[in-house]
């Protein structure tokens, strides 16, 4: 039982603020998420040795797909909240925590990549390839 009264004015009730901080940082995350698909499908390169674009690595489709699937989330969560639906924390504390590990694991698929574009691996034979697609992997680095 909570000694807390939703009904109370907003200046005397901490739910509000909780409830207003909640739904900015949700609303944050919509246009960021949107702007990192942007730039990531966008991105792409011409070079003496080809062409290079998001699409041919895997992992960065599979950042791209995580993005869009946390800016939709995002979105439905704002309208749950807007609702006041009776919607149980818990789903949302649960499925904040499993975007947040696929954001993380997405963001190491990036970080992989973007180590052997600039470092190689010498003992299988990839030579780096930054220096052929520089601006290809400055906008990856974004």
């Amino acid at each position: 039982m909570s000694s807390i009264d939703e009904n109370k004015p907003s200046s005397t009730n901490p739910l509000h603020s909780l409830r207003y901080l909640d739904v900015s940082l949700r609303l944050t995350a919509i246009p960021l998420s949107v702007v990192s698909i942007w730039v990531m499908v966008t991105n792409k390169q011409d070079s003496l040795y080809g062409s290079l674009k998001f699409s041919n690595l895997t992992g960065l489709k599979y950042l791209v797909c995580i993005n869009a699937i946390c800016a939709a989330y995002a979105l439905i969560a704002v309208v749950f909240s807007w609702l006041r639906s009776s919607f149980n924390a818990w789903v949302f504390f649960v499925s904040d925590q499993l975007l947040a590990y696929l954001m993380v694991t997405s963001g190491s698929a990036v970080a992989e990549i973007l180590y052997l574009g600039y470092k190689g691996d010498r003992d299988v034979s990839w030579s780096e390839a930054c220096s052929s697609y520089g601006k290809f992997c400055n906008k990856m680095v974004v």
